[in-house]
């Protein structure tokens, strides 16, 4: 183990040993403590064997899951406007909303890799997801009413708007 490194026990709960008899008395965790992006951050995990699970690469995997976690955040809030329900009734058609919204956000995102190009030394999740997604649906339903013609400047229009999606100091 590392220096910030230690073997906590966790103990189960009276409640949890109720409604799951078969769970052990207690656990025995690993909690890894460092510096990320000037935060100290602190992980539990199960994966107590230190060389086979080497800390910085779990604090690494932390970070990459938490950005996976604010994707969720922004596909619930600015894609459903924090509508928990789905419209569909069918199996089937939920499936179909789903995928329909996975491919929504995943287009959004690439665009926004499009605009962060765009800018020097700026990544994408520098970019705010919720200026940079109403834009960009704004400008793409506005298309309709433009010439055929109209849509390549409209898109070079939404890369050109980059700059003003920039989070400072974030990320």
């Amino acid at each position: 183990l590392g220096k910030q490194d230690k073997l906590v026990r966790l103990t189960t709960t009276p409640q949890a040993k109720k409604k799951r008899p078969d769970l052990p008395d207690s656990i025995t965790v690993r909690l890894l403590t460092r510096r990320v992006k000037g935060k100290e951050v602190s992980v539990l995990t199960s994966m107590t064997d230190a060389m086979a699970y080497p800390a910085s690469e779990i604090v690494d995997l932390y970070a990459h899951r938490w950005e996976i976690e604010m994707g969720y955040r922004e596909m619930k809030q600015h894609l459903l406007e924090s509508r928990f329900t789905l419209r569909s009734n069918l199996p089937e058609l939920i499936h179909q909303e789903l995928w329909g919204l996975l491919l929504a956000y995943n287009l959004i995102r690439y665009k926004m890799v499009l605009m962060a190009k765009s800018l020097k030394s700026v990544y994408p999740n520098q970019l705010s997801f919720r200026d940079a997604s109403s834009h960009i649906i704004y400008k793409l339903t506005q298309m309709p009413i433009y010439a055929p013609g109209n849509v390549p400047k409209i898109i070079l229009d939404i890369e050109r708007n980059a700059s003003q999606f920039k989070l400072e100091g974030k990320r």
